[in-house]
This record gives structure tokens, sequence and C-alpha cells, in this order.
């Protein structure tokens, strides 16, 4: 690893922990740069170390400001961390190329949804979906985590924010506590295939680090309307990436 690809890895990092700590498609940024370092197979593990990283400065942040949901979002953690198990062992068995294109879609119909009901992710409500359609809907967010994880964010905002009613305040310290949960495991699988450079994990690191503790900070003191457009701008971008490369 050179020094200008260290340095490219840092400031990736940086832009990849702020946007997915307040929306998702950061790995939209990294996985290209790492790409170029280590193949993209070895990329997408390695990713995991940063992304376990930066959750983990996420969610202090995100709990000193008392904004985690732990009462709701508990219960999501078995569904979400079992088809994160899944989808990361499918991952280290062949390629993401056929799913990512499908969420592009998906990442537009989320970014119209945020245009087109703004409150509905301004707003929380007390509302729930019911079993065995919560669990359902978490595994298999979790198993597109565990298997390409970029994007993962969307969907799981989406479940937390339109099916939970919680507001993006909310949503975003659910979504980082979630992710924070699945990902040693999805980490563990590809660590198992070989598929995971522990040097450049490291460096992409201390970028999203940074990144995800300014985001949270800023969710906090901001509150949630303005996270929305941020949302919708990731979204769009992310999904026109996905669909054009």
């Amino acid at each position: 690893m050179t020094i200008l690809q260290a340095v490219l890895l840092l400031f990736g990092g940086l832009a990849a922990g702020f946007i997915n700590t307040l929306a998702g498609g950061g790995s939209a940024i990294t996985i290209p740069i790492m790409t170029e370092i280590v193949g993209i197979s070895v990329a997408n593990g390695t990713n995991r170390i940063a992304i376990l990283l930066a959750n983990a400065a996420a969610l202090t942040r995100f709990q000193r400001g008392g904004a985690v949901p732990w009462h709701r979002v508990g219960c999501l953690i078995p569904p979400t961390v079992i088809g994160a198990a899944v989808g990361a062992w499918t991952a280290t068995q062949m390629s993401g190329d056929v799913m990512k294109r499908v969420f592009a879609f998906v990442l537009i119909l989320v970014a119209a949804s945020v245009l087109a009901r703004p409150s509905r992710w301004v707003e929380g409500r007390e509302r729930d979906i019911s079993e065995p359609w919560r669990s359902l809907i978490f595994l298999g967010i979790g198993f597109y985590g565990g298997f390409v994880q970029a994007g993962v964010g969307f969907l799981l905002l989406g479940g937390l924010v339109l099916g939970s009613g919680m507001d993006l305040v909310k949503g975003n310290a659910a979504k980082v506590a979630l992710v924070l949960a699945y990902t040693p495991v999805a980490l563990f699988f590809f660590a198992s295939a070989s598929q995971v450079d522990l040097q450049v994990g490291l460096v992409l690191s201390l970028g999203q680090m940074t990144g995800a503790w300014i985001a949270a900070r800023l969710a906090i003191l901001k509150g949630a309307a303005w996270i929305r457009w941020v949302l919708v701008a990731a979204a769009i971008v992310a999904a026109l990436r996905m669909l054009l490369t």
C-alpha cells in the first residue's frame, strides 16, 4: 500500500463514515478504492473492519446523546444477525452484482418516499410491524448487509422509520446499533475465507470512525429535518453508481 493509497483510504473513509451514519451508501465510495488495492472479494470483507469500528464510534456518540431506542431495537438484533451470517457466508461463495443492481431501484424508491412524504421520515410515530413480518423483514435486511453491505443503511432506515415509527435521529441510532451487532459475525466469515486485509482495513477505519463520530454529533445537535436531504442525495448518488458501474 502506497502513501497515496493510504491518503485515499483516509479521506474516502471520512466521507463514507459520515454518509453511512446519516443515510447509507458510503461503501460505494470505499469499495472501489479498496478494489484497486486488494481486489473486489477482499475489499468486500476488509470493508467490515471499518464498518465495525465506525459504527462503534457512532453508537458511543448517539448513546451519550440519549438517542438509542434500546427498548425498540433489541428485538430486531437476532433476526438481523442471523440474516447477516447467512448473507456473509453466501458472499464468500458468489458475486453480488445482480443484487446490487436490483437494490439500485430500491434506493430510488427510498429517495422518492422521502421527497413525497417527508413528515413520515422526520416525525416519529408509535407504530410497529407485527410479527412474524418484522422478523422476516429484518432477516432479509441482515442477509443483504452480510452479503454486500453497500447501501444497507437505506434498507434499515426504511424498516426502522417507515415500519417501526422512529424519526431519522432515533432511526439512525438504531441502525448503527444493528450494524454493530451483525458486523462481527460477517467479518468472521470473510476472515475465515481469507478475504480480509487487516492493514488496509485499519487505515480505512481511521477515516470512517472520524466521519461517523462527526455525523452522529450533528444528528443529535440539528435533529431529523436536515438529515432527509442527506438521505435523498446519498440514495440517488448510490443508485446511479450501482446502475452505471
